[in-house]
């Protein structure tokens, strides 16, 4: 057939290949166009690609809208180098939130100006020019949760649940560890991001413990220079040659009798270390052949006499156990950086008073060492030289005894990534490890858990705070309104005239040098009475200093999760505590207030010991949402 078709030389044969060479050209022309405008479309879409990977790694960084839009169109440039991209039309969507991961969506409409088709088109005539194609790219960002649990470890968590035979913190114990392992478990599926998922625990009772391993840290108070640090020791007690005096912001040791501790700063941490107990004694003989009978100014008998003396071994009467005093305001409603530069915002050990041995009308709250002066009850309860004399007792303060009074909580956990089994059973071992014991402060324990999720110190395990993408979230759990006592409320008495018994705020008889207020009422709204000294009073200047914390944490970006446990609001001081945990909750961002369809549901829960398990289950499904959902 071909060689019949080479041979012939009929015009038909021509005619029908002028007729066959216009499809067969416009095809070749199709062909090529349509490779080259495949080949520059992949290009784009993988440019793209590539500007969304960094432009979402720029957004977690901190990037703002101007910048990220910069940074994906030059990015998307870059990995153009054959293309003219003049006239491409470049649009970046980002995210709705910078919490909660979002979707960033890149999309680019990009011309192609044909090589074969505009000519063959000319030939049919018709005019075929640019052909515009368009591409998108969509890129989650990652969405990651750092969860600081904050519970209530005081005493009344001992108590039976209602609605359940078993105790509160055994109920809380079950509830907690389940909602982490929902969380851990959904968080295994997040492979390509480290620690999608963090948890730490904050147990609070009447203060918070930060651990003793802390004491050398640098946000701690470790040179006396806050302003709370000395409020309760009168060093004008001490001896003429064993002076304690103020030097360069911090008291130092001054006096011969100090000898090569001349000019060694005294702290909290040092008069513990001073506080010595008697843990045994040796008798040293020392014979001596003395006259042991007089007779008229003569000797009538000799004999062998021990003059000997017992010499003593001493041991540490108590170690620092790790709780902190509530800064003064207002950094104990914030999260403030501790800096040297500002000793206020330096965080403060507790140290418990020795208070008075004198018993007119009872027992002192803490009297735990001898008073080794005269005087009256205040005089005694400041007198500082008693701690550099060894107490006669051979036993050692107890937890929250002595110096650590109100000091009964277990350390804080920071955060761990409980996709890991070390990390699992580390935050687990933790909520197995509390115990019910002392007081309620909520405001402490939220303030501890805003630190703790903080990517700052004192706590600094948590990212930064201006990576997008990442969800800070606290969880406080109390069963109880926060409280504050008066000895005489607890059957102690107050011949001190404290107006309270030593806790977080020191006592609230008790202010800073200049300060008009006490700690507790500093800050505090109209609505507080800043003279009042008694139970109610101090209940409702705690609520005011939570409320502001509260507000605080939420400006800046926290998610806040409350739970009231067993509480009615049948009872006023409880309605108070329900009210106050209400008005601290964050909004949801996925349900509605079932009240009120227009408003969003608030983050409280109200739980009693039968249910508390299934209203942590709806944290879970809650936190569940934050992972999911930009």
């Amino acid at each position: 057939m071909l060689r019949k078709f080479l041979r012939d030389r009929r015009g038909d044969y021509m005619i029908a290949t002028a007729i066959a060479i216009v499809p067969i050209m416009g095809g070749l022309a199709l062909a090529i166009d349509y490779a080259e405008i495949t080949r520059q479309r992949a290009t784009t879409l993988n440019a793209l690609d590539a500007a969304g990977i960094a432009t979402a790694r720029r957004i977690v960084e901190g990037a703002d809208e101007d910048e990220a839009k910069r940074y994906a169109l030059a990015f998307f440039k870059a990995n153009m180098p054959d293309a003219d991209t003049s006239k491409t039309k470049f649009n970046v969507i980002l995210p709705a939130s910078k919490q909660g991961g979002g979707l960033l969506t890149i999309e680019a409409e990009h011309p192609y100006e044909p090589y074969f088709l505009s000519a063959f088109g000319n030939l049919l005539g018709a005019e075929i020019g640019e052909i515009n194609f368009a591409a998108k790219t969509q890129v989650r960002l990652k969405n990651t949760l750092e969860v600081a649990l904050v519970l209530d470890n005081s005493g009344s968590m001992d108590y039976k649940g209602s609605g359940s035979g078993k105790k509160r913190i055994s109920l809380l114990k079950d509830a907690a560890k389940q909602l982490v392992k929902k969380l851990a478990d959904e968080a295994e599926q997040m492979k390509q991001v480290a620690k999608p998922v963090q948890f730490g625990l904050v147990p609070f009772a009447a203060s918070v413990n930060v651990g003793p391993g802390n004491a050398g840290a640098d946000w701690m108070d470790t040179e006396g220079r806050s302003p709370i640090h000395h409020e309760n020791f009168d060093w004008s007690t001490m001896p003429n040659d064993k002076k304690v005096v103020p030097a360069g912001g911090v008291y130092v040791k001054s006096g011969d009798g100090w000898q090569d501790e001349d000019g060694a700063v005294v702290t909290r941490f040092t008069l513990l270390d001073e506080m010595q107990r008697i843990t045994g004694s040796t008798w040293e003989s020392n014979w001596e052949y003395v006259c042991t009978r007089y007779r008229r100014g003569r000797c009538k008998r000799y004999g062998w006499v021990d003059n000997g003396e017992y010499t003593y071994t001493y041991g540490s009467y108590a170690n620092w156990q790790g709780c902190v005093e509530a800064r003064p305001y207002p950094y104990n409603t914030n999260d403030a950086a501790p800096n040297k530069s500002t000793p206020a915002t330096l965080f403060v050990p507790m140290f418990a008073p020795d208070e008075t041995d004198l018993t007119y009308g009872g027992r002192a709250s803490n009297s735990y060492w001898s008073d080794a002066t005269s005087g009256n009850s205040a005089y005694r309860q400041g007198f500082m030289w008693k701690y550099f004399t060894p107490s006669s007792s051979s036993s050692a303060a107890g937890n929250g005894e002595g110096p650590n009074y109100s000091c009964t909580t277990k350390p804080i956990t920071p955060l761990v990534d409980v996709t890991t089994t070390a990390g699992l059973d580390e935050i687990n071992d933790a909520i197995d490890d509390m115990s019910p014991n002392g007081g309620t402060n909520v405001p402490e324990g939220l303030a501890w858990g805003w630190r703790v999720v903080s990517g700052a110190a004192p706590f600094s395990e948590g990212r930064p705070d201006s990576e997008n993408g990442n969800d800070k979230v606290v969880i406080v759990l109390t069963d109880g309104e926060n409280t504050y006592y008066t000895p005489g409320s607890l059957g102690h008495s107050d011949d001190a005239d404290n107006k309270s018994i030593y806790s977080a705020y020191g006592y609230t008889a008790k202010s800073q040098p200049g300060a008009s207020f006490t700690r507790l009422f500093m800050g505090t709204g109209t609505g507080i009475n800043k003279s009042g000294y008694y139970n109610d009073n101090y209940t409702a200047a705690m609520n005011d200093h939570m409320q502001q914390l509260c507000d605080n944490a939420k400006s800046e970006g926290l998610i806040l999760m409350t739970v009231s446990l067993d509480l009615s609001e049948s009872k006023s001081g409880e309605r108070d505590a329900i009210q106050a945990l209400k008005e601290c909750a964050s909004e949801s961002r996925f349900r509605k207030d079932p009240d009120n369809p227009s408003k969003a549901a608030k983050l409280y829960w109200n739980a009693t010991g039968g249910n508390l398990a299934e209203k942590f289950e709806e944290i879970a499904d809650e936190l569940s949402n934050l992972r999911i959902v930009g």
